[in-house]
């Protein structure tokens, strides 16, 4: 996994855990997960395809123009015609979940999927990738809390509010998924 995709876990899992879990008081209800996505959508225009170079020309909203050359696995580029809309899409999402006990460890997947042949240009692909961190030190006066990564990497970090650490245990591991994907299609413009 990439140092910086350790660092964002290990920084959104503490954080997270840390900020969802419930007070002692009440452990009926303590948090364990959660999950949360965000979308960036853009959408332009094609101004140009040339067929024999595979470069591809688009305008945006703004009326800024860009260029491209598709790859060999785009296969049906042949469809793609100026005026044709392109819809490109990016969302990426982290579901975390503490649990008692376990070990640290990661597992990174990629998942792709394209158009059917003839069919309009499409396509997705998403990388999913799971930390699993191990909660190794509490300190309440700080107050702060130090995690263990797969590497055995250590990282401590500071805790706002102290009660936040009631119903966490040194021992707990903290699962964190997050996954990236990246969908792009192409559709003929709208009849005026």
């Amino acid at each position: 996994m990439k140092s910086s995709s350790w660092m964002t876990a290990v920084g959104v899992v503490g954080a997270l855990c840390l900020a969802t879990t419930a007070l002692a008081q009440n452990p009926e209800n303590v948090q364990r997960s959660e999950s949360m996505a965000a979308d960036v959508t853009a959408t332009a225009t094609v101004v140009k395809v040339d067929q024999k170079t595979r470069e591809v020309t688009l305008k945006d909203k703004e009326g800024r123009t860009f260029s491209f050359v598709a790859g060999e696995k785009v296969k049906n580029l042949p469809q793609v015609k100026p005026g044709d809309l392109v819809t490109a899409t990016y969302r990426e999402g982290l579901v975390y979940e503490v649990k008692k006990g376990g070990t640290a460890g990661s597992s990174t997947s990629t998942t792709m999927a394209g158009a059917r042949p003839g069919s309009m240009p499409a396509g997705v692909i998403s990388e999913r990738t799971t930390v699993t961190v191990k909660i190794i030190a509490i300190d309440p006066k700080v107050p702060s809390v130090t995690f263990t990564g797969p590497a055995g990497n250590t990282y401590t970090m500071k805790v706002k509010d102290p009660a936040k650490l009631q119903g966490v245990a040194v021992g707990d591991t903290v699962d964190v998924t997050y996954v990236e994907a990246y969908a792009i299609k192409v559709e003929r413009a709208p009849k005026k």
